[in-house]
């Protein structure tokens, strides 16, 4: 009886062991339970997908743990995403993805992207330069491209502010990404479009609040491809989404022009799922900040073809209460940003 009872014990040991054994390989962070990285489609997914690579393969020799790179097909989709895996995900996400995500699953945001010393960005409506579309109010009944109902820049904020302005846009047009919405006023598919915009360099002259969106005069300075790839007009660079297509559209400045830009937009976050482990995440932070003092970070989201951040810096959930603003005032709810 002895025997069997000490043989009972034995086999419930070895059973625990296994168990334990299949926890610390399946532990996250390891090869059986990588840590999920999402980013939103909001430029070229194959653009995303090569520099969270670059990214993932940083992280990982700096931490010793795994990770997994995600480009969703949609923004909800990267909300959903995150929400289940709630212990195991990371996302660059935008404001408002993050309040989204944050009312319906708890996710987290612990940094904001900083881009060349600004924590906040704009939305730009574009037209053609050939367009009789001169005012705010000429919007109205017009056609509108816009990348994505979950994107801040392209959706949200211009929605908030051409209904608070009373304007009625025409036929709406969901491009798929920032890039296709240039794509689309560029070619005439679209009366105008809004995009991400980021203040151009100006040399000598830093961009500030209040300036010109265009600081240059087209028919004194040429548009151009420089030597080193980037859109220039004169010796100015541009950084708004224009710039995403200079490769196939190289005219896009003389063809594109900005009417006008939004209110300031917090920047968009580096966000973790709500049952995320606190000290990897300090732990993925450290080696992030690391990371964006390296010249890979610049082949990575740190280029003007990806999110074009100049780094990221800490923030907190209450600096996104501007956004839960404008969702209250509108009456905008999950469903109006993401259908359904």
């Amino acid at each position: 009886m002895k025997i069997r009872r000490l043989s009972i014990v034995f086999a419930v040991l070895m059973v625990l062991l296994s168990f334990q054994g299949l926890l610390a390989q399946d532990a996250l962070g390891s090869e059986g339970n990588p840590i999920q990285v999402f980013f939103v489609p909001s430029v070229e997914a194959q653009t995303i997908t090569t520099g969270g690579e670059v990214m993932a393969q940083a992280l990982e020799e700096a931490t010793g743990l795994k990770f997994q790179v995600f480009v969703p097909t949609s923004y909800a989709a990267t909300v959903e995403a995150m929400c289940n895996a709630p212990d195991s995900s990371m996302g660059f996400i935008p404001a408002a993805g993050y309040v989204i995500a944050n009312n319906r699953c708890g996710v987290q945001v612990a940094a904001a992207a900083v881009r060349r010393g600004w924590n906040v960005y704009w939305a730009a409506y574009i037209v053609r330069r050939d367009s009789d579309i001169y005012t705010y109010g000429d919007l109205a009944g017009k056609s509108w491209a816009y990348p994505d109902a979950g994107s801040t820049s392209g959706f949200i904020v211009p929605s908030v502010e051409l209904q608070a302005a009373g304007i009625e846009p025409g036929n709406r047009v969901e491009a798929g990404g920032h890039n296709q919405v240039v794509q689309a006023v560029y070619s005439g598919e679209a009366d105008f479009g809004t995009t991400f915009y980021s203040p151009p360099l100006v040399p000598g002259a830093p961009w500030r609040i209040g300036d010109l969106p265009e600081p240059y005069d087209l028919t004194v300075d040429e548009s151009r491809i420089g030597e080193d790839g980037n859109l220039y007009v004169g010796d100015v660079r541009i950084l708004d989404a224009r710039a995403n297509i200079r490769e196939t559209a190289p005219d896009v400045v003389d063809q594109v022009r900005i009417l006008r830009l939004s209110a300031p937009i917090p920047n968009d976050t580096l966000s973790f799922g709500p049952d995320f482990s606190p000290e990897l995440r300090d732990q993925i932070l450290d080696a992030l900040y690391a990371f964006a003092k390296t010249e890979a970070w610049g082949q990575s989201i740190g280029s003007e073809d990806f999110y074009g951040w100049s780094g990221l810096a800490p923030i907190t959930d209450a600096d996104y209460d501007p956004v839960r603003l404008q969702f209250r005032i509108l009456g905008l709810t999950e469903a109006d940003i993401f259908g359904g």
